[in-house]
């Protein structure tokens, strides 16, 4: 199965690859607390070091000076320069990559990943089972707080058949009384069931987003499959900032460097990643359909 962290790694494949950027890269010789102002790197490594953004596992850290001497990297501006870019303070171990001016840092990767996720939704659901016994007398019941929608009903039959039916007539009260349903969400059911017998409403809900490396792609509510069109989305979203960096080339590497890569190109590459966004998108919408009917037209006979 596929991490967050294999994901961020396969965006930053297809974004490297596609700027042909080779970054500078040493790593730490000692640990580091969220609040050190100073830190110490391998001289032996470091390529390029000097004022400006370093990045340490997530968090982007603003350099005032090196010394190539002792491997003393001293924070510009104290803890100010900790954190830079909306980025979090945080305590790094011995060995932790030190990228200096990174052109997609980690951070900027995961919060493309992050939208990228949230807009799969509703074209893509997430979904959420819920249980309750059939009440003669009673037509209203209560659904989960994240329920945004009702994919399907089905009712169990009595009797060793094992049986759960469909039951098609169904309305959602998205604003329920708050007094009988305290999640403001509800279903009325208007189809018969013998009474004590089982229900089971599938629900649709947003997916859950990733938080920690570790996170299987899997918790999100959608197969793994999914995660390449997070891939493509993401590249997506980010590309356009290399057009925005154009406009204001001060460095000789990024003036030189236009000649090769113009903004035809880079915007060919937007194209070319929405092309396979929608494609993905699409199979796959095609695969949740095919894997969990709705039962909507489909009743069996």
């Amino acid at each position: 199965m596929t991490t967050l962290d294999q994901i961020v790694s396969k965006v930053r494949q297809q974004l490297l690859g596609f700027t042909l950027n080779q970054e500078s890269i040493t790593e730490l010789t000692s640990p580091m607390t969220a609040s050190d102002t100073t830190f110490m790197v391998d001289v032996g490594t470091v390529t390029a070091l000097a004022r400006g953004l370093v990045q340490i596992d997530d968090e982007l850290i603003l350099v005032r000076s090196y010394d190539d001497t002792s491997g003393a990297v001293t924070v510009m501006g104290g803890a100010n320069g900790r954190g830079a870019e909306n980025t979090t303070p945080a305590a790094h171990n011995v060995s932790a990559l030190v990228t200096s001016n990174p052109a997609f840092p980690r951070a900027s990767i995961k919060d493309a990943i992050s939208r990228s996720i949230e807009t799969l939704y509703p074209d893509l659901v997430a979904f959420g089972v819920v249980d309750f016994p059939f009440n003669a007398a009673q037509v209203e019941y209560p659904l989960p707080a994240d329920a945004e929608g009702v994919w399907y009903v089905v009712g169990r039959w009595v009797g060793p058949e094992m049986v759960s039916a469909p039951m098609p007539n169904w309305r959602v009260n998205p604003r329920a009384y708050a007094g009988d349903f305290p999640t403001g969400k509800s279903i009325q059911i208007f189809d018969p069931v013998t009474p004590g017998q089982n229900v089971r409403v599938v629900y649709t809900k947003t997916p859950t987003l990733l938080a920690a490396d570790s996170d299987d792609f899997t918790l999100t509510g959608y197969e793994d499959s999914v995660h390449d069109l997070v891939v493509w989305d993401s590249c997506k979203r980010l590309l356009p900032g290399l057009l925005s960096a154009r406009l204001q080339q001060q460095a000789v590497e990024a003036t030189e460097r236009a000649a090769l890569v113009s903004s035809r190109d880079i915007a060919s590459a937007v194209q070319m990643y929405a092309s396979l966004y929608a494609e993905g998108l699409e199979r796959e919408k095609a695969r949740q359909y095919a894997d969990t009917p709705t039962y909507v037209t489909f009743q069996g006979s």
